[in-house]
């Protein structure tokens, strides 16, 4: 039976590849328009993709965590604060990324969402069993 961090991080999973395909449906019926956003290439756009992809990204980082902690029962409190960690950053990067196509000073916040993943990865290794 999964402990409480693995199905909570599952949660955080499944609701991140939901949103990551809502959200790329809804900036999907835009897609077509060689306009939108300012081109292809534009900075706005190119901030809203890798909103869209960040859900999907880090959920899979949440899975290796997720698994990780169901195969080893990281130590406590190590696996507590890799799971708040991970999740920060779960939600913290698509924000970023919305935010900053909006407007262009958020992106000073990316530090949230790299910290938070950061200490997510170093929490982890130290949560490994001796």
């Amino acid at each position: 039976m999964p402990d409480e961090i693995t199905i909570w991080m599952l949660k955080v999973i499944w609701g991140g590849m939901l949103l990551g395909v809502v959200s790329g449906a809804v900036i999907g019926l835009f897609f077509h328009r060689e306009d939108w956003m300012g081109g292809y290439q534009s900075y706005r756009r190119r901030l809203t993709r890798l909103g869209h992809i960040s859900f999907f990204g880090l959920a899979f980082v949440n899975m290796a965590f997720a698994l990780t902690q169901h195969l080893l029962s990281l130590e406590a409190p190590w696996a507590h604060w890799a799971a708040v960690s991970f999740t920060v950053g779960a939600i913290a990067m698509p924000t970023c990324c919305f935010l900053s196509a909006w407007r262009k000073p958020f992106r000073h916040a990316f530090c949230i969402p790299v910290g938070g993943v950061l200490s997510g990865i170093i929490c982890t290794m130290l949560g490994w069993p001796s």
